[in-house]
C-alpha cells in the first residue's frame, strides 16, 4: 500500500511526498483510513513506529484554515509538544494551517499571539490549562483531539489535569444517543461532535478505564510492542558499586563514538556525571532533564544533533519520542526500574538501518531489575567487562563467563538529510 490510496488530501499528499515518504508504517496503514472515516481510535504503539503521522496527516485532511483551534494535541513532555509540532507544521505546509506551541517555563506573550490564529494546538496539560483560564485558549471549534503518549501521562501524574481539558472539548456522543433528545441538542451536538484519538505504549488498567471515559466505540490498533533492534548490539557491564564512576568514565573514553546519550535515573545524578565527564574526558558534555529552562534544553537538544556536543547525559524525559537519528552509542548508568524504559533509551541507537551499541553498568543492588529486563526481552543479556580496567572483585562478576572487550570504533551512521 502507497501513501496515495489511504485517502489522505491533495495538499497532506504533497507534503508526504516532499518528505521521501512512500510507504506508510503498520500503524500508518491501519490507522490513517479510520481516522479519515471519523472514527474514534485508541492505538497500543511504541515510539519509533511512525503513530505521529499516523494521527497528522488524517487530521490535517479533515480540516481547512479557520483560524480557531480544530485540532488539539496533548504531550506529557515540553520536549516531545517541540517535536510534534514541527511534524504538524511540516505535514500542513501546503494548507495554510498554523501551529501554536503551548508548554510551561517560558512567558505567554508569544503563545498568546500564536493563539489568535491557530487551526493546531500541541500542548502539555498544565499551561494548556492555564491558557483556559487566562481565557486565550478556547474548545469550541475543536473537531479532533489527539491525547499522546497516556501512559507517560500517568506516570507523571497529569490524568486529572486532561480529564479536565476532554470535559473542556465538545461532546462526542454518539448518534444513537442523541436520538432520543430534543432538536436544538441534536443540532448543537452534531456541529459540535468531536473525534478522539487516543495512543499509549502500555493500557494498564488505569488506562484502559480513561481510555472508555475519552472515547466512543473505538476502533483499537496494537502494534507489537517494543522490541530491541537487530542493529543494536548490547550488553551489561558488571562492576562493584563503587567503582560505577570509574567504569563509566572509562567506558566514554575506550568507546570511539560519534554521538553517545547516557542515561540516568535523576536530575542531581545527570547534573553530577555531567560534571565528572567535563573535568575527566575530552568529551563536549551537555545534559537534558527537568530542572534546565526550557531555552537551555533546547540549545543541548539542538547542539547534540549538530555535533556541538558529541555526549547527552539526560533523564528519562528525552528516552521517549526524541528522534535524534544518529546517536551511534547509548549508556544506561544504572540498570532501568521499569524493563520497558530499557528498550526506549537503547532504542536512541541503531536507528534509520544504522548500527549501534548499548552498553548498561550493573551492580549487585539491580539484578532484579536485570532480570526483569531479560524477561521483557525475552533474551539472555551478555555480561562484559571493559579489557584494562582494574576491577575490584565484587560476586556479580562471578555470576556467569564474562567476555573481556576492548570498544572498536564502528563506522559512522550515516545522517538523514534535511
Amino acid at each position: 500500500m502507497l501513501f496515495n490510496e489511504l485517502g489522505l488530501s491533495e495538499p497532506i499528499l504533497k507534503a508526504v511526498t516532499d518528505a521521501g515518504y512512500e510507504k506508510p508504517t503498520p500503524i500508518q496503514a491501519q490507522a490513517i483510513p479510520l481516522v479519515l472515516d471519523g472514527r474514534d481510535v485508541v492505538g497500543a504503539s511504541q515510539t519509533g513506529t511512525g503513530k505521529t503521522a499516523a494521527f497528522a496527516l488524517p487530521s490535517l485532511s479533515q480540516i481547512t484554515k479557520l483560524g480557531k483551534p480544530q485540532i488539539l494535541v496533548l504531550e506529557p513532555t515540553r520536549e516531545l509538544a517541540h517535536q510534534v509540532a514541527e511534524q504538524f507544521e511540516a505535514y500542513g505546509i501546503h494548507t495554510g494551517c498554523k501551529v501554536a506551541l503551548l508548554y510551561g517555563g517560558v512567558g505567554y506573550g508569544a503563545q498568546n499571539e500564536q493563539l489568535k490564529d491557530a487551526d493546531i494546538v500541541v500542548a502539555t496539560p498544565g499551561r494548556l490549562i492555564d491558557h483556559f483560564y487566562r481565557g486565550t485558549m478556547k474548545y469550541g471549534a475543536i473537531k479532533i483531539l489527539i491525547l499522546d503518549e497516556v501512559d507517560r501521562m500517568l506516570d507523571m501524574g497529569f490524568l486529572p489535569a486532561v480529564r479536565k481539558i476532554v470535559n473542556l472539548c465538545p461532546w462526542n456522543s454518539p448518534a444513537e444517543e442523541t436520538e432520543k433528545k430534543g432538536t436544538e441538542i441534536r443540532r448543537f451536538q452534531a456541529e459540535t461532535k468531536r473525534q478522539t484519538l487516543f495512543f499509549s505504549a502500555t493500557m494498564p488498567p488505569a488506562i484502559k478505564g480513561f481510555a472508555d471515559f475519552c472515547l466512543t466505540n473505538p476502533a483499537s490498533i496494537e502494534i507489537a510492542r517494543a522490541e530491541v533492534a537487530s542493529t543494536i548490539k548490547h550488553a551489561f557491564y558488571p562492576v562493584s558499586m563503587d567503582q560505577r564512576d570509574e567504569l563509566l568514565v572509562q567506558l566514554v573514553k575506550q568507546t570511539d563514538h560519534d554521538s553517545l546519550m547516557i542515561f540516568t535515573r535523576t536530575r542531581k545524578e545527570a547534573d553530577t556525571i555531567c560534571t565528572m565527564l567535563k573535568t575527566s574526558t575530552d568529551a563536549r558534555v551537555t545534559a537534558m532533564h527537568s530542572d534546565i529552562g526550557q531555552k537551555d534544553r533546547m540549545k543541548a537538544l539542538a547542539g547534540f544533533k549538530d555535533n556541538t556536543y558529541d555526549v547527552l547525559v539526560a533523564t528519562d524525559v528525552a528516552a521517549r519520542g526524541i528522534d535524534i537519528s544518529t546517536v551511534s552509542h547509548v549508556i544506561n548508568y544504572r540498570v532501568p526500574e521499569n524493563a520497558e524504559d530499557y528498550v526506549h533509551r537503547i532504542g536512541r541507537t541503531g536507528r534509520a538501518e544504522s548500527e549501534g551499541d548499548a552498553f548498561t553498568i550493573l551492580t549487585a543492588d539491580e539484578l532484579d531489575y536485570a532480570l526483569s529486563v531479560e524477561v521483557f526481552v525475552k533474551q539472555k543479556i551478555e555480561r562484559k567487562k571493559l579489557e584494562g580496567f582494574d576491577y575490584k572483585y565484587t560476586a556479580i562478576l562471578d555470576e556467569e563467563p564474562i567476555k573481556s572487550v576492548v570498544r572498536k570504533r564502528r563506522p559512522a551512521p550515516k545522517r538523514r538529510r534535511r
